[in-house]
């Protein structure tokens, strides 16, 4: 027995709103350490450049580790002092403790230069031959 197209389409639309759920949610994967900002690697010529989500974090709350054939990015994301008495009726971004490593390809980099401009930190490593 089939069952009526209405019923088909309804168990479809429920399942494509559960992924989108599901992808919402692993835009920040909670960890031990807090959460974990998504993370583009990519590399150049002379370089790697690695770009992480970093919405509402100040530059001197991050803390950058490279070594033994990863980086490590870890830091604090604050709720801005003027809300911290606000009500909350949702909330989507993470707050508190970050940390992130990235496993580099194999050579040796050097940290070359690093800027958070527009909610993203930018890192450049340049490669050492």
């Amino acid at each position: 027995m089939s069952r009526p197209p209405a019923h088909l389409m309804w168990a479809d639309a429920l399942a494509l709103m559960s992924r989108a759920e599901q992808l919402r949610r692993g835009f920040f994967q909670p960890v031990a350490a807090g959460w974990e900002p998504p993370v583009d690697l990519l590399e150049t010529e002379g370089a790697l450049v690695i770009v992480v989500a970093l919405p509402g974090v100040a530059a001197n709350d991050v803390e950058l580790v490279v070594g033994g054939g990863e980086i490590a990015i870890q830091g604090l994301r604050r709720l801005p002092p003027a809300l911290r008495s606000a009500r909350v009726h949702r909330m989507e971004l993470p707050q508190g403790r970050f940390e992130r490593r990235v496993a580099l390809p194999p050579g040796t980099f050097e940290l070359s230069r690093r800027e958070l401009a527009d909610g993203c930190l930018t890192i450049v490593l340049r490669k050492v031959a």
